[in-house]
């Protein structure tokens, strides 16, 4: 509760207005209680960016363990799967946006800077594993030969865009979402592909569309 409540009041506020105050009486605790669990609030921005990237690397580790899938297949769920988490965790998301540059700008401590070495670290695990697919994917064949590094950051910076522009709706059906994710992952992954594969990838969708 008290790290939802630190990464809606860090998205809402931005990291100088959202003091302890703000954040506890969004859980309606005493600022005692949070200090209890961490002793300044650029500990709870860390504790709030690493939660963000264990969240995405849990969803990306089952996707990039299927060996049933082609590179082109994992792209499309990597970048489906990474879109609907931008989306289903906003607040903890627009926090991995505000980044790495500010970490360093608040890390003065010996546990801060050490926190902030375990958030680089698990961003350049999770990025990696996109480099890995489309690495994979440029040496079969089904990519176009590209820079893989230069292109999951592409990949991954318009797709944590999301977090400027989207804002949930009262009433939001989780089709809505789904919608939206769906033409993300199609427009990554057309971008890259290598001419014959990709209209290979969209007779395949023809073919389960007529059946």
């Amino acid at each position: 509760m008290l790290l939802d409540a630190a990464a809606k009041a860090f998205t809402v506020y931005g990291f100088a207005a959202a003091s302890i105050d703000v954040i506890a009486r969004e859980i309606n605790a005493t600022k005692g209680s949070v200090y209890y669990h961490y002793r300044s609030k650029a500990e709870l921005f860390f504790a709030v960016h690493k939660r963000a990237m264990l969240i995405n690397l849990r969803t990306q580790l089952p996707i990039v363990s299927n060996t049933r899938l082609s590179p082109l297949e994992m792209l499309h769920e990597m970048t489906y799967h990474h879109a609907m988490v931008m989306m289903d965790y906003l607040y903890y998301q627009r926090v991995t946006v505000q980044g790495v540059e500010l970490h360093q700008s608040i890390s003065t401590t010996p546990y801060e800077r050490e926190a902030l070495t375990q958030v680089i670290a698990m961003r350049d695990a999770y990025e990696s594993l996109f480099d890995q697919v489309v690495h994979e994917g440029v040496m079969r064949g089904q990519f176009e030969v590209i820079d893989a590094s230069v292109a999951s950051k592409g990949i991954l910076g318009s797709l944590n865009w999301i977090t400027m522009w989207y804002r949930p709706r009262d009433g939001e059906l989780p089709s809505a979402k789904q919608r939206i994710a769906k033409q993300l992952a199609q427009q990554v992954t057309h971008g890259v592909a290598a001419q014959a594969a990709s209209s290979a990838h969209g007779d395949t969708r023809r073919n389960k569309a007529k059946v």
